[in-house]
């Protein structure tokens, strides 16, 4: 089990609880049209996020698709660069140019937010390769969707993976739908996991990634494996409870289902057990809470008062 102290504790259920609010903040400025394109919120996986992020060391290299604001906070990017990003302002962590879906941070090795399912993942191999190659001490987390497992991207960079010997960790995050078609209408393996056998590698667990303790131990193990013998595919079991993106009519699934899960909202369940086993104290948790309120309202006020990005800014950063 996580032999987490205290504080550390209190330190994830605060990331925690700081997603939630930024994703509900961000789903009220869509809504007011202040940003634009698609928004994918993190609302329901957040003890996905914050339990594998924090089974990485600082040098450990981290690749994520498109719904990536979460797990960004959760690897402790600033989240006034990361609201400013969501306005398209040019204070933000991709200087406005990237928006919802293409967040990342040199300085955290976070290479995340990919709109092309899949798309990360020969670049995650890719890192991957230059430390085995050069002989570093690193590892590579690797998220993606149940949806991104049945396509080309997600054979050829497991299969490379496992004929080099790569230290990455395949961390399937699976909330049972792929946008709005669940696993076991579109994969003929519905335990994901049992497709590590196709290209010899390490079955990792089917993780409860509703709980934020049982991810951490579950990804910490699995990132040592990789980092000393090579790769592994696992999963963590989650749900969203929203929408694929805004303006999901979710005709999926039932209120009925999304309310089952919601009742394990794994915010409460882990703030709960801090309180019962733990012996956080619950104006502890309170204080957090509100502490997370005004964080998030102090990044919208920066980010509302950031510049646009100018003309001259289209042409910067341009390598080819």
């Amino acid at each position: 089990m996580a032999d987490l102290s205290k504080d550390e504790l209190l330190d994830m259920y605060y990331d925690m609880v700081l997603i939630r609010r930024f994703e509900e903040k961000s789903e009220e400025l869509y809504q007011q049209g202040k940003i634009g394109g698609f928004l994918h919120l993190y609302i329901g996986q957040e003890a996905t996020g914050v339990g594998a992020i924090r089974a990485l060391r600082p040098e450990d290299h981290f690749f994520t698709a498109y719904r990536d604001h979460g797990v960004a906070i959760a690897r402790g990017i600033d989240i006034k660069g990361l609201m400013a990003e969501m306005l398209g302002k040019s204070t933000g962590v991709s200087k406005g140019k990237g928006g919802s879906m293409h967040l990342a941070s040199r300085e955290h090795n976070f290479w995340g937010g990919y709109a092309i399912v899949g798309g990360h993942l020969p670049l995650a191999a890719g890192v991957a390769l230059r430390a085995r190659y050069n002989n570093e001490d690193f590892g590579v987390l690797c998220m993606m969707g149940d949806g991104a497992t049945n396509i080309g991207y997600f054979h050829e960079s497991l299969n490379l993976s496992a004929v080099w010997d790569l230290p990455v960790v395949w961390l399937v995050e699976n909330n049972q739908y792929g946008m709005g078609t669940a696993v076991e209408r579109a994969s003929g393996v519905t335990e994901i996991v049992k497709k590590a056998a196709a290209y010899g590698m390490k079955e990792g667990p089917r993780a409860d990634g509703m709980d934020v303790l049982a991810t951490y131990d579950a990804v910490k193990e699995a990132m040592e494996y990789a980092r000393k013998t090579g790769p592994v595919l696992m999963e963590a079991l989650t749900y969203r409870f929203v929408g694929h993106s805004m303006g999901d009519p979710e005709r999926y699934r039932t209120k009925d289902e999304v309310r089952e899960y919601q009742e394990g909202d794994p915010i409460g369940k882990f703030g709960a057990s801090l309180t019962a086993k733990r012996k956080a104290k619950k104006d502890e948790l309170v204080a957090l809470d509100k502490k997370a309120a005004e964080e998030v309202e102090a990044a919208v006020r920066f980010a509302e008062e950031s510049p646009e990005p100018t003309y001259e800014d289209l042409f910067r950063d341009i390598y080819v």
